[in-house]
């Protein structure tokens, strides 16, 4: 565990976040006590695993996430609906499903897909709120153009990096890789003001906007980079780990009885300047340089959310402001022998999920419920009291937020369209997963003739790190044609039994 003066190094270089006088209001829809709108703070976190310190990680040092925890509900069991960046995020701004959306790969944008599905941004927009896109949101800066009151600020060049020895080795790495594209070193630790780095900059303009904002009802949308490759961030925040003391991970393997769907060679990684090209395996060394450089992202991050945060405060507005916080997806550090996103493991598909909101009882607390990331669309609209278009396919989970422990949903749904088949115009093959209480159960599907090719069984209560694939062990026998059945039912029959 690290020293608790490091820690605080953070918390006081950006101001604490915590506020916890919330409780006892009442949730009123749309309002708050003086007839004022609700305003959303929507902050999504590119690449971010729920290895934070409000998750019970005590490695990683994260005290304004944690602080805002304490201020809200923490979601312990939230998916993401597919492990990729602009698909995960497009599903979750218009409230659909990608097996409606169609959208599978990075180049596709709502704006060509779906113009005429209101997305979330628009749908506030449309309802008198001034909506602000700061950072990535969308995966593409220029998409859903007609949900934002004005055009998004993006601070990002190329890779983000700062140092001239950084961009001298993407010159480099372009010579000998015709993928490299901006990519140099995987990482950069720059002795340097946070707002050097990109991430600070989006800090610094929403800090600009709250200002501009607080007399407005406002939706402000915050997408932070990082921990997204590179791992660039300042070197101070490196400087909190001891790089020696980073564990790797226990299950460095692929599954016992891996299809050959089932893993990826994490390509995103290999394109960056010095890592291992082919097939070849990240040694040990390297392996904890970057585990060093993703924690040291998170922190940085961490320290600009607490910044923003902190501004609401100044500005009066915690207390008639919304905060939802979320990660597009997850990512491995190792975990089976590979890296980054882009598959369908429980490690990619579970991504931190929290909401603060004024008058939310049960402060500080965490629910194990599954939940999908299809449901932020229609929670947001309950909260201020919107009405819920009539195409969204995920439930308000409000009634969590009233009572954390109540019987929930009976499964959460992703998918994963492996990348040599995304871009065909007729998709072979498509991983369709289904997380119960107690199992995560894949179908590798023929899109075509619906022949199911693969599958995949894990156990979660005794195997929750997905080590061995079961689905063809005497013991599950009886359980396989019953989550065969559950998922050809599909995402309505797992909704609430209160639920119609």
């Amino acid at each position: 565990m690290k020293d608790y003066s490091r820690r605080e190094f953070i918390k006081v270089s950006a101001g604490s976040a915590a506020f916890l006088g919330l409780a006892g209001l009442g949730c009123i829809p749309g309002m708050i006590p003086g007839g004022k709108k609700k305003n959303i703070l929507f902050i999504a976190v590119d690449d971010l695993r729920p290895q934070l310190g409000c998750y019970g990680n005590s490695e990683v040092i994260s005290p304004h996430i944690d602080d805002l925890a304490r201020s809200g509900l923490l979601f312990k069991r939230a998916y993401c609906q597919q492990a990729i960046c602009s698909p995960s995020r497009i599903s979750l701004l218009t409230g659909l499903r990608c097996e409606s959306t169609r959208i599978y790969g990075l180049e596709h944008r709502k704006k060509d897909y779906l113009p005429d599905i209101i997305s979330l941004p628009q749908h506030f927009r449309n309802n008198g709120y001034e909506t602000v896109s700061i950072g990535k949101v969308y995966h593409h800066s220029d998409d859903d153009p007609t949900a934002w009151s004005r055009g998004s600020f993006r601070a990002m060049k190329g890779s983000g990096y700062v140092t001239d020895d950084a961009m001298t080795l993407v010159e480099e790495n372009r010579r000998t890789n015709p993928n490299a594209g901006t990519k140099g070193p995987a990482t950069e630790a720059a002795d340097v003001a946070d707002n050097v780095y990109s991430d600070g900059k989006l800090a610094d303009r929403a800090i600009e906007e709250i200002r501009m904002l607080k007399d407005k009802p406002f939706f402000l949308a915050l997408g932070f980079r990082k921990p997204h490759l590179p791992f660039t961030a300042p070197k101070r925040y490196w400087d909190l780990y001891n790089p020696d003391a980073f564990e790797l991970a226990d299950n460095p393997f692929p599954p016992m009885g891996a299809t050959p769907y089932t893993m990826n060679n994490y390509g995103e990684l290999r394109n960056y300047y010095g890592m291992p090209r082919g097939k070849k395996r990240v040694e040990d060394d390297l392996a904890r340089h970057l585990i060093h450089g993703y924690h040291a992202c998170v922190s940085f991050i961490d320290a600009q959310i607490g910044r923003v945060v902190a501004e609401l405060e100044a500005q009066g507005l915690r207390d008639r402001t919304i905060i939802v916080l979320w990660g597009d997806h997850g990512w491995k550090l190792g975990e089976h022998d590979s890296w980054c996103k882009h598959t369908n493991f429980e490690i990619d598909t579970n991504a931190p999920l929290l909401i603060s909101a004024p008058g939310m009882a049960n402060l500080g607390q965490s629910t194990e419920a599954l939940t999908e990331f299809v449901d932020i669309y229609p929670t947001l609209c309950e909260l201020t009291g919107l009405p819920k278009p009539d195409h969204l396919e995920g439930i308000s989970f409000t009634p969590l937020m009233e009572n954390p422990h109540i019987d929930w949903k009976k499964a959460a749904f992703s998918i994963w369209v492996a990348q040599k088949y995304r871009y065909d115009e007729e998709i072979q093959v498509i991983g369709f997963t289904m997380k119960t209480d107690r199992y995560r159960y894949t179908e590798w599907k023929h899109t075509r003739t619906g022949e199911v090719r693969a599958r995949e069984l894990y156990d979660h209560r005794i195997d929750p790190d997905e080590n061995i694939n079961a689905i063809d062990d005497p013991e599950y026998a009886a359980i396989v044609p019953q989550l065969e059945a559950q998922m050809a039912q599909g995402w309505r029959a797992a909704l609430p039994d209160s639920i119609e």
